[in-house]
């Protein structure tokens, strides 16, 4: 029953609304008028669905009528079989039982006409007459087994020869197992075989076709489909064509929308599709819309279905230190620094990080490092809207003999060119340093094994440190730590040569002397072409016209350039490459 009050749909027997409380008088008698108009065994001719959100639909049901069909089917079939048990009974009863053989009394001129004594009956004229009966009756039945009276002669009448007198008589019943079977009566079976057949194999087919045809779906072809943005995002716009002032409603979104200047249009981002979903998501997915026309009573008719397919983005992941995929260190921690989109979940081998990423979305990790050989770091970034992110990080820390470890804050880069090392070795082991250095202090590695020394850099860039730890008896262990040194840029600009038309012959003359030298040199132009990403290398014309003198150049400072965009670069050469002088880039201005 209907709720008067909020049309919730409740039992009959319920004494009050499940949802509001309203009472429910029914007034009994009215329900056993009600009941009286119904017949046992009527179909229902209509259903009234309500789903969750309220809403009415009275469509028929296919799966209603096809049952209604298999139960038609069942009744005819019962009433054919009930036919051919009727026709069976009636077809045993009019048989003629088996003839005895004549005896020793049988007609003397039947025995002298030569017939043998198996096949000689004696009848009487009206056994004679009720064989031809039945035989007549049964030859008259037609194919839906009512028999035909017979023709209107009797074959005892004396046109017969030999009536009124006993003689021998054969059954010739078609139906009997014993008698003779004409072409017409094989024809007749084979042909109600075929039809019992055809009328069960078209059955089943319309019942295989009603129940499964009819579930497949029916794509709209007639909505339009835009790929658009909604608020920076990627999004979807569907225009379904509809009657002025009708509404559309989409199943999926619990939402109507109003047909306005011919097409209810429904704008939806991408993201909305998988947001909740958990677990590995591909690059596309194929989404579909279920559309209900609703009109003003709040009918609903279903719609042809609306599908498209929408591209996940990638969550954002950037390696920034170390800079490469594969490293090696000699150090027992080692910094590994990324770049995500702000908010992002992050996770390193399980454990979760997500909570240390700044507002930048700068993450810093300090990771140990095993002197195993490879260190594997497992990172999976997922960020709002986009799908997971994965990046394999190995560093390598070679196998130690004799254990040999920096100090966990031994830095990486550093803008003065000396640097205080520390580190602890087994006690007892000999401390060499390889690289250039002073101050070596090793006062207490026989005690604990911690020595310390002042490492100097000769040159801008990577300048490697190198330590060795030497033990009777056991294979000696090295170690190397690189080291990125760069002055700052007050120390480091003013030290830069121009790069003029004169200046840029002479460098391409001595381009091996100034590459041992290390000189910086003030490069300023526009980038003709980017060469490649990670890292960044570009060339650039310094010519005033932009189209001659040009430098391959590499980015080592913390700007990313843009292709046609004009720079004033700070770099020293290292090199050639082809007819062009090749420089590192450590800081670089915009104009």
């Amino acid at each position: 029953m209907k709720c008067p009050e909020c049309g919730q749909w409740n039992r009959a027997s319920m004494p009050h609304c499940t949802r509001c409380g309203t009472p429910l008088n029914i007034d009994a008698s009215s329900r056993v008028a009600w009941k009286d108009t119904l017949r046992d065994g009527d179909a229902s001719t209509a259903y009234l669905r309500a789903d969750e959100f309220g809403m009415v639909d009275d469509t028929p049901d296919s799966r209603d009528t096809l049952a209604g069909e298999m139960q038609d089917l069942k009744r005819r079939k019962k009433r054919g079989a009930e036919l051919k048990r009727q026709l069976k009974d009636e077809t045993t009863r009019f048989q003629q039982p088996v003839r005895k053989p004549a005896d020793e009394n049988a007609d003397p001129a039947a025995a002298a006409a030569g017939h043998p004594a198996s096949h000689v009956s004696s009848y009487s004229d009206a056994e004679m007459r009720r064989e031809s009966e039945v035989r007549h009756r049964v030859r008259f039945m037609d194919d839906a087994g009512t028999f035909i009276e017979p023709r209107s002669y009797d074959p005892i009448l004396p046109e017969y020869p030999g009536a009124g007198r006993s003689r021998s008589v054969t059954y010739t019943s078609a139906f009997s197992p014993y008698g003779s079977r004409d072409g017409r009566t094989i024809f007749r079976r084979i042909a109600v075989i075929v039809l019992v057949l055809a009328i069960l194999g078209g059955g089943g087919y319309f019942a295989w076709t009603r129940l499964f045809a009819s579930r497949q779906p029916h794509f709209n072809t007639d909505a339009i489909i835009t790929s658009t943005v909604a608020g920076d995002l990627a999004a979807h716009t569907i225009l379904i064509p509809g009657e002025e002032g009708t509404s559309i409603y989409i199943k999926e979104l619990h939402a109507s929308y109003v047909v306005v200047d011919g097409y209810a249009t429904i704008e939806i981002p991408d993201h909305t599709w998988y947001d909740n979903l958990e677990g590995t998501l591909g690059e596309t997915m194929d989404v579909t819309l279920t559309p209900f026309l609703k009109n003003s009573s709040g009918r609903q008719t279903p719609l042809d279905l609306i599908t498209y397919t929408i591209a996940i983005p990638l969550s954002p992941l950037t390696l920034v230190e170390p800079r490469a995929p594969r490293s090696t260190v000699s150090t027992t921690m080692t910094n590994i620094i990324l770049n995500v989109r702000p908010g992002s979940k992050v996770t390193m081998n399980g454990d979760d990080y997500s909570d240390t990423v700044s507002m930048d979305g700068e993450l810093s990790i300090n990771a140990p490092v095993q002197p195993q050989g490879d260190n594997i770091y497992e990172i999976v970034v997922r960020a709002q809207y986009c799908r997971e992110n994965s990046l394999t990080l190995v560093i390598y820390r070679a196998k130690q003999d004799i254990t040999l470890d920096l100090a966990a804050g031994t830095v990486t880069s550093t803008y003065n060119n000396t640097l205080t090392v520390n580190g602890t070795t087994v006690p007892g082991a000999y401390i060499n340093v390889l690289s250039k250095s002073s101050d070596l202090d090793i006062s207490q590695v026989d005690s604990t094994g911690q020595f310390s020394f002042v490492a100097h850099f000769d040159h801008i860039g990577d300048n490697t440190i190198s330590i060795v730890a030497e033990m009777e008896g056991r294979k000696p262990t090295r170690v190397d730590h690189v080291v990125y040194y760069v002055p700052t840029a007050d120390e480091y600009t003013p030290k830069a040569y121009t790069l003029s038309d004169s200046d840029y012959s002479e460098l391409l003359g001595n381009i091996e002397a100034r590459s041992k030298m290390g000189t910086i040199y003030r490069v300023t132009g526009y980038i003709t072409s980017i060469e490649s990403q990670k890292p960044q290398i570009a060339i650039i014309n310094t010519s005033e016209d932009g189209k001659s003198r040009p430098v391959y150049i590499v980015n080592k400072s913390k700007t990313t350039w843009e292709m046609g965009n004009y720079y004033r670069l700070y770099a020293d050469v290292y090199g050639s490459y082809g007819t062009m002088p090749a420089m590192y880039v450590r800081y670089t201005y915009t104009k």
